[in-house]
C-alpha cells in the first residue's frame, strides 16, 4: 500500500517534523534565558558557564552512536525516539526547582541524554521514510519544522516574561521553565500514538559492506571533528549582544531572528542538496560560519550584529541539514542508525572543547578573540572539505 504523503513528503516525516517543532519550541522557550540564569541567578563565572554550556551540548553525543546501533539491531526506532523526548521534557520542566549549578547541570545532562537516545534512531527513521534520492528534502523539512519551533519558543518566552514582569527575575524564569514542558508532552504523545516504525520494512543485508570502512567517509568525519572545534554554543552570541548593551528581551529578539533565518533556509537547502553536490553546500557552510564569526567578533552596531545573526542562521541551516542527508546517502540500508549516530557522536565530542576554548579566550582576552579563533577553524575546515572529501 502506497504511503500517504503531505507536502510531497511521507506522513511519518511530516509527523516527526511536528514533534520536532513542539520539542524545539519547548527547548527554545528556555534556551535564550539559560545563559543569564547561569551567570545572574546561579552566579556561575564566565569560563565555567562556557564550559557548562559546552559540556551540556556535547554529552548527548556519547549515546548517539550506541542507540543508533541498537535501533539498527532491533529494527525499532520509535521506542527510542519517544523515550528520548520524554526524558528531555521532564528535565526542562524540572529546571524550575533548581537552586545551584550542580542540580542545574544534572537536569541539563538528563536533557542531553534524552537527545542522545533519540537523535540517531529518529534520523534513521526519517531516512527510511524518505523516497530514494530525496533524503535532503526530508531532512530539510524536519530541520525547518525544528527551527520554526525555535522561532516560536523565544517569542513565547518573551510573551511569558512580559506577563511575569512584576515578579522577581528568578521567579519568572522558573515559571518559564515549568511551562516549557507542555509542548514537549504533546510531542511525546504524537510519537507514541501516530508515528510508525519502518525498520521491519527494510531488508537487513548481513553481508553488506559498512560505509564506516570508506576512506572518504572517515575523511569527512575528520573534517566534521575539526569544524566542531569552531562551533561555539549559541550562548556566546547572546553574551555578545549583552556585551553591546542589549537586554535579555532584546537578546531573545536576536535569537528569534537567527532561528527565523534558519527555518527559511533549511527546507530549500535540503531540497536543493538532492539536485547538486552535497559536498559543495557543506563546504560553503563552513565559509559562511567563518563570516558569521568575524561579524560577531567585530560587531559594534545594530546592523552589523543583525547581519552576524543572519549569517549564523544560514550556516546552522546548512550544517544541521545537509551532513545528515549526506551520511544517510552513504549508509547501507542495514546501518543507517549506526552511521548517522557516528556522525553525531564525532561532532558532539568535539563541540565540547570548542565552547571551553572560546570561554577561556573570552575570560583571558575578550569575546572578540574567541570569535576570531572560531573563524580560523572554519576557514581550515572549508579548505579541507574542498580539497580532501569527494562527492
Amino acid at each position: 500500500m502506497k504511503e500517504k504523503k503531505i507536502f510531497g513528503i511521507s506522513w511519518n516525516v511530516f509527523l516527526l517534523g511536528i514533534v520536532s517543532f513542539l520539542n524545539d519550541m519547548s527547548s527554545e522557550m528556555i534556551a535564550p534565558i539559560v545563559p543569564t540564569y547561569l551567570t545572574d541567578v546561579l552566579g556561575v563565572g564566565k569560563a565555567a558557564s562556557g564550559s557548562i554550556m559546552g559540556l551540556i551540548e556535547s554529552l548527548s553525543s556519547l549515546f548517539k552512536v550506541l542507540f543508533g546501533y541498537v535501533s539498527d539491531v532491533f529494527r525499532k526506532r520509535k521506542i527510542f525516539v519517544a523515550l528520548g523526548y520524554l526524558l528531555s521534557t521532564i528535565s526542562k520542566g524540572a529546571l524550575a526547582f533548581t537552586r545551584s549549578w550542580w542540580d542545574f547541570l544534572a537536569l541539563r545532562v538528563l536533557d542531553r541524554v534524552g537527545k542522545g537516545i533519540r537523535t540517531a534512531p529518529r534520523d534513521a527513521l526519517i531516512a527510511e521514510s524518505s523516497e530514494k534520492g530525496k533524503s535532503g528534502k526530508s531532512f530539510g523539512f524536519h530541520r525547518m519544522m525544528d527551527t520554526l519551533g525555535a522561532v516560536a519558543g523565544p517569542l513565547t518566552a518573551i510573551g511569558l516574561l512580559a506577563l511575569l514582569h512584576g515578579y522577581p527575575l528568578k521567579t519568572a524564569y522558573r515559571y518559564v521553565f515549568l511551562l516549557s514542558a507542555l509542548p514537549g508532552i504533546v510531542g511525546v504523545l504524537l510519537v507514541l500514538l501516530l508515528v510508525k516504525d519502518k525498520g521491519d520494512e527494510v531488508k537487513k543485508k548481513i553481508k553488506g559492506i559498512s560505509a564506516l570502512k570508506s576512506k572518504n567517509l572517515r575523511t569527512f568525519l575528520v573534517v566534521v571533528a575539526l569544524a566542531a572545534l569552531g562551533r561555539y554554543s549559541y550562548a556566546f552570541t547572546l553574551w555578545k549582544a549583552e556585551e553591546l548593551g542589549y537586554s535579555v528581551l532584546q537578546g531573545l529578539g536576536f535569537y528569534a531572528v537567527f532561528n527565523a533565518i534558519y527555518a527559511l533556509i533549511a527546507y530549500p537547502i535540503g531540497y536543493y542538496s538532492d539536485r547538486v553536490s552535497k559536498k559543495a553546500i557543506i563546504t560553503a557552510g563552513f565559509g559562511i560560519a567563518m563570516i558569521a564569526s568575524l561579524l560577531f567578533a567585530y560587531s559594534t552596531s545594530l546592523p552589523m550584529l543583525l547581519l552576524a545573526f543572519v549569517f549564523y542562521g544560514v550556516y546552522m541551516a546548512i550544517e544541521d541539514t545537509v551532513p545528515r542527508a549526506y551520511m544517510a546517502d552513504l549508509a547501507g540500508e542495514f546501518e543507517k542508525g549506526t552511521v548517522i549516530g557516528a556522525y553525531h557522536t564525532v561532532f558532539g565530542v568535539f563541540v565540547f572543547p570548542a565552547s571551553v576554548i572560546v570561554g577561556y579566550l573570552w575570560q583571558t582576552y575578550s569575546l572578540k578573540v574567541g570569535f576570531i579563533y572560531a573563524a580560523i577553524i572554519n576557514l581550515v575546515a572549508m579548505l579541507l572539505m574542498a580539497l580532501l572529501v569527494r562527492d
